[in-house]
């Protein structure tokens, strides 16, 4: 009987510990939301980026880069709309595609919801 109240109470401790930890940022879920910026990004992003913007590896070998995580190549909101906007480093542009809104939406989605260190704080660039 003794080791049975034992094991209860080491659960009940463990329990306890782990509630001491603070869990992982929930990831923003592309897939789930009903945003207009979501929908775009699904439109005309995801086809490259991935359907979750974690990257991916084109057919013909083209790494496309994580838009959620590693070392971004644009930091600051205007080098993510010009990004957008004019394309380069393989990207096509997007402003003849997409309205003036459409593309600053985009570039806010990127930065506010899909840049994971922004979000949890530890972003130290521009």
């Amino acid at each position: 009987m003794f080791r049975v109240k034992l094991l209860i109470i080491a659960c009940f401790a463990l329990v306890g510990f782990t509630g001491c930890f603070e869990s992982p940022a929930n990831t923003f879920v592309i897939a789930q939301s009903k945003s207009y910026e979501a929908s775009l990004f699904r439109q005309n992003c995801a086809i490259c980026h991935g359907p979750e913007a974690n990257g991916r590896t084109l057919d013909d070998g083209t790494v496309v880069p994580s838009l959620r995580q590693g070392e971004f190549k644009f930091k600051t909101e205007a080098g993510i709309y010009k990004q957008i906007a004019e394309g380069g480093h393989g990207m096509l542009p997007f402003r003849n595609q997409l309205t003036e809104r459409e593309l600053r939406l985009l570039t806010e989605f990127v930065r506010n919801e899909l840049r994971e260190s922004i979000r949890q704080g530890s972003f130290s660039g521009q």
